[in-house]
């Protein structure tokens, strides 16, 4: 880590804000071994008892990505019966539907696929450009958390099985992407660039998440935080078992995303996501020091890739070259020059981190 995080700091030995949250809250977001599958057999045989009678027991997000690949087929050697839940947002890469298909087909796993209001989505995202913060993968980040939560009271599920893992996930930046949970901050930069109001995009309040969690008393467990993943083993499993194929990077099975990481936060925001996921495997032990800072000398974007993203994400914006070059030169923002929720989400945040820490909420 860096200071392209402006908030980092170091002790007097040179260890970072981010390497000390991570050994505080470890012990409370991962199990290990035995005590792992123990844990999380304990949690499935929960999740069986109150799915009796009901269709599913229990509501997975589905991208085509390693992560939420591997806990579907996790879940399923679990013996539990999820419903697979994907969101469209227009970006999908083919290779990306096409390891949802198959891998589904071959678990035998119901999908259900909620395709945005493309018109609108595309005002959201390019009011997100113009609002000039490093955030413009937010949209995606909200309407699935939303659409999870949407489908676990229709279907009655009390269980959202998340593919987050926090050995290789913990890193969070609020200067790098804030608002996954913030429709304030959401709908404000839309008012303000989109124009109007968002009509039909999926969105959740801070009312409606404690309508979820203290009346419907849905949770939230993180599969991966029970079991020793490992990433590079789990992409073997997937490939082996089921047919999956890898698209070439984190989260690069949206077109979106790999030409917003690989090319609008390095341009304009000298913001390399690379080296926060990077930092997350050095501190899980899954590669040294020396590997990471090996895998950065390498460029973000493949040259031939990139000119083939360039044009069609503009293309699908529908912006030209002069549009867009304008857009990347305003002057750079954060979320905190717009109205936003960010002391109450990050009282959220801490309040289910001491719930976890005792106990009381899934890892």
């Amino acid at each position: 880590m860096d200071t392209s995080d402006p908030d980092i700091t170091f002790d007097q030995q040179g260890v970072c804000s981010h390497c000390r949250r991570y050994d505080a809250l470890l012990p409370s977001r991962v199990m290990h071994g035995a005590e792992g599958a123990v844990a999380l057999e304990a949690i499935a045989a929960k999740i069986k008892n109150h799915g009796r009678g009901r269709d599913y027991d229990c509501i997975i997000g589905v991208s085509g990505g390693v992560d939420s690949t591997y806990v579907a087929y996790r879940v399923k050697r679990l013996g539990l019966r999820p419903l697979a839940v994907h969101l469209d947002n227009g970006w999908n890469s083919e290779l990306a539907v096409m390891n949802i298909e198959r891998v589904l087909r071959r678990l035998d796993i119901d999908l259900y696929t909620h395709v945005l209001d493309w018109e609108e989505f595309k005002a959201l995202q390019i009011a997100f450009l113009k609002a000039s913060t490093p955030d413009g993968e937010i949209p995606s980040d909200h309407a699935i958390q939303a659409l999870l939560w949407r489908q676990a009271i229709k279907h009655g599920v009390r269980y959202i099985i998340s593919g987050m893992n926090f050995t290789t996930e913990s890193i969070s930046v609020p200067a790098w992407a804030y608002g996954h949970s913030d429709w304030r901050y959401i709908r404000g930069v839309y008012r303000q660039f989109g124009g109007g109001e968002l009509r039909s995009y999926p969105h959740f309040t801070f009312p409606f998440l404690l309508y979820v969690n203290a009346v419907r008393r849905v949770r939230v467990v993180s599969l991966l935080n029970y079991i020793d993943y490992d990433k590079s083993a789990a992409m073997k499993v997937l490939q082996e078992e089921l047919g999956w194929r890898y698209y070439g990077g984190k989260h690069y099975e949206s077109i979106y995303t790999r030409f917003y990481q690989g090319y609008i936060l390095p341009v304009k925001f000298g913001i390399d996501k690379r080296v926060g996921h990077l930092s997350d495997l050095i501190n899980s032990g899954q590669i040294s020091r020396a590997q990471a800072l090996e895998e950065l000398k390498k460029p973000p974007y493949p040259e031939a890739l990139f000119k083939t993203d360039y044009d069609f994400v503009l293309k699908k914006l529908g912006l030209d070259e002069a549009g867009f070059q304008a857009l990347m030169k305003l002057p750079s923002k954060t979320f905190r020059d717009y109205r936003n929720s960010y002391a109450l989400v990050q009282f959220m945040r801490n309040s289910v981190n001491r719930l976890r820490g005792f106990g009381l909420y899934p890892r």
